[in-house]
């Protein structure tokens, strides 16, 4: 039996942001560029509670960190603005606050403001901690923010799409709905790359993000974890990861793929730990390998 989880609400237009209202008392969890990248002024939540210290890959401390500073204050919802790492960061703090959550993405890659999932290091370690309460109430997702995004923000958060969603149709946990949702988003993401279609793109991460939401990403994300740790962007390192992974499983999607990878023009990446290490890292992986289609 196939169960299917979905957040409630999801709002989907170009401006929807700035023609949203939002609550009277938030905490608006972001992360340092919030305010010079205009952020917080377009969507109207200047005036509200802000943490804008997330960092790239951030850690559980940093959860801690924000519970602690503003578990007393007088607010009802968390709103997530800005790439993965500040939306799983303010969907956990939500969950574990009791808060009600809203989620707004500004790259367009992870997914995280429709899935259950918050990742987070802990110990120095990427950890995925999975929960349906971790799910947003609201997700608002609005093109205008990719208009303005960096080509390396762009290319990073695109491939990490790609690799989600071929992965996740592989996945042993696959279904048909999945597969759909899965199929669609690299779909629209190969052509919004092909093209320079941003529209395309925005709309293959959040058909990404509802099909790897309800299967699981394999054998590319557990790989990849290991150059994440050591600073490498998460996208980068699956620009190689996911190929590999894609080979060895004789997957489907594996020239498409390599070829939007070559397009992107990723630099190569190494790793500074022996294999050895790497490798015992990467064995107690098992949300990920055990459903690895091979």
């Amino acid at each position: 039996m196939w169960t299917i989880k979905q957040l409630q609400k999801l709002s989907l237009e170009k401006n929807s942001v700035k023609e949203f209202s939002f609550p009277e008392k938030c905490l608006v969890i972001t992360s340092k560029g919030a305010k010079s990248r205009g952020w917080l002024d377009y969507a109207g939540l200047s005036n509200q509670m802000i943490f804008d210290d997330v960092e790239s890959n951030p850690s559980f401390e940093t959860t801690m960190k924000i519970i602690s500073k503003f578990q007393n204050s007088d607010f009802s919802h968390i709103i997530g603005i800005g790439g993965g790492s500040s939306m799983d960061v303010a969907k956990y703090c939500a969950f574990k606050m009791n808060k009600l959550k809203i989620m707004i993405p500004t790259t367009f890659g992870s997914g995280s403001e429709v899935t259950r999932i918050s990742v987070l290091k802990v110990d120095g370690k990427k950890t995925s901690f999975h929960d349906d309460g971790i799910f947003a109430d609201i997700a608002i997702v609005d093109s205008h923010f990719i208009e303005n995004s960096t080509d390396i923000v762009i290319k990073n958060s695109v491939i990490d799409a790609c690799a989600q969603c071929t992965e996740a149709f592989d996945s042993k946990l696959a279904n048909p709905y999945t597969k759909f949702l899965c199929n669609s988003a690299f779909d629209l993401l190969e052509e919004g790359i092909l093209t320079k279609n941003y529209e395309k793109i925005v709309l293959g991460s959040l058909f990404d993000g509802l099909g790897f939401g309800n299967s699981s990403t394999t054998l590319g994300h557990a790989l990849s974890y290991v150059y994440s740790n050591e600073g490498i962007s998460h996208g980068h390192a699956l620009a190689f990861t996911t190929t590999l992974s894609h080979k060895f499983n004789n997957s489907q999607f594996y020239q498409r793929f390599l070829k939007l990878v070559k397009i992107l023009q990723f630099g190569k990446i190494t790793l500074d730990q022996s294999l050895e290490e790497a490798t015992e890292l990467i064995l107690t992986d098992r949300k990920h390998l055990d459903n690895n289609p091979k």
